[in-house]
């Protein structure tokens, strides 16, 4: 599911935090000490003192607020997942329409992909209180990443790598435009930073979605939230320290020697960066294997038979996942699961996107319900 994905053309979707007094009076402090040293001394200590110095501030996000899927074909996958969790449109922009999960206004969005783009997941929003575009656009700058125009539709996801942009949706009916803010990383992943109340919609910060569109059928279970998204990298190690800087997160639990999950938020929801240990520049862009979501009644045989009566079939070979699958993998003690196994259910959408189920306290830790963090 290696994903060439127009950036640019994403439409889906979050305060910073600023020098206090305190640090501006020891930055102040150190220079005077510097200029009074002088020398040698003076430049041998620069490098660690500017170090410090320029350490910016973690971006504090609250949740998981959204995800985007490029699909093949829009009407077919809300039918698919409407049909399933009885979801509600909570938004239309353009081509794109966005379903919320649970009560919202947390959600997901379906956009058709274009060209020679291939279906996946594109970005994971994340929620910031008191959203500011230009204030969190200059606070990514901070950490290292770069404000550029949007590139134009077709190119490597690699061309996305570092990169800082907008793209403005226009209002209707002469409402505020809406700005969406997207940032990649060094291995081309995209998220986008967006407010709390952001639902897809119209208005400034995209809080406008007054008249949802109730779906067609009751669905077969329902939704709670969005659980974790699970990021396949070149090099994880690096992803882990760079996300840690960024948006100052723990380690909430860990699935293996090398495989801590970051806590986002309310402690249930993380971010988890897995893969290889590739130095120097990355040769092949990072991708999104899958989302979580939540649900209240995680009954492992009820959910399965429920995804079979709808037609999907059971995975026969792991190497090979046809899309309308799903499948059970039991994360043994090694991996921090449960004695017997922790079950994790997934399935596969139309165009072959992976999807996880797990239980509304699943938190990525031991117990039979992987709900046990700390």
């Amino acid at each position: 599911m290696t994903q060439e994905t127009d950036r640019s053309g994403l439409i889906d979707s979050g305060v910073i935090d600023t020098a206090t007094s305190i640090s501006q009076a020891t930055a102040l402090s150190r220079r005077t000490m510097l200029k009074a040293m002088g020398g040698a001394a003076a430049m041998a200590m620069m490098p660690s003192v500017f170090a410090q110095e320029e350490t910016a501030a973690p971006i504090p996000i609250r949740r998981i607020q959204n995800f985007g899927l490029r699909v093949s074909d829009v009407r077919r996958s809300l039918r698919f997942y409407q049909e399933l969790f009885g979801m509600p449109v909570q938004a239309r922009v353009g081509s794109t329409v966005c379903l919320r999960v649970g009560d919202g206004p947390t959600f997901f969005s379906l956009t058709p992909v274009r060209g020679r783009e291939t279906p996946g997941i594109t970005h994971i929003g994340l929620g910031v209180e008191n959203y500011d575009t230009d204030g969190l656009s200059a606070a990514l700058t901070r950490h290292g990443l770069n404000r550029g125009p949007n590139l134009p539709p077709g190119q490597p996801q690699l061309s996305y790598a570092n990169r800082i942009w907008t793209v403005t949706r226009p209002g209707t009916s002469g409402t505020t435009n809406t700005r969406d803010l997207f940032f990649a990383d060094e291995e081309g992943l995209t998220f986008q930073l967006c407010s709390t109340d952001h639902c897809g919609g119209g208005g400034e910060i995209g809080e406008q979605c007054p008249f949802p569109e109730e779906s067609p059928s009751e669905g077969l279970m329902q939704l709670v939230g969005i659980n974790h998204s699970t990021n396949f990298m070149s090099n994880s190690a690096r992803a882990n320290q760079f996300y840690r800087n960024l948006f100052g997160l723990d380690y909430l639990a860990y699935q293996g020697p090398t495989m801590p999950t970051l806590s986002v938020g309310d402690g249930k929801q993380f971010l988890m960066f897995v893969g290889g240990a590739e130095e120097g520049r990355p040769s092949r862009p990072a991708r999104i294997d899958h989302v979580s979501l939540s649900v209240m009644d995680f009954d492992v045989d009820g959910i399965l038979g429920k995804l079979t009566d709808y037609g999907l079939t059971a995975r026969e070979n792991p190497s090979e996942t046809p899309p309308l699958s799903h499948w059970v993998s039991m994360r043994m003690p090694d991996r921090g699961g449960a004695e017997g196994g922790t079950p994790e259910l997934y399935f596969s959408d139309p165009d072959g996107i992976h999807i996880q189920l797990q239980h509304v306290d699943y938190c990525g830790g031991g117990g039979y319900l992987g709900d046990q963090c700390g």
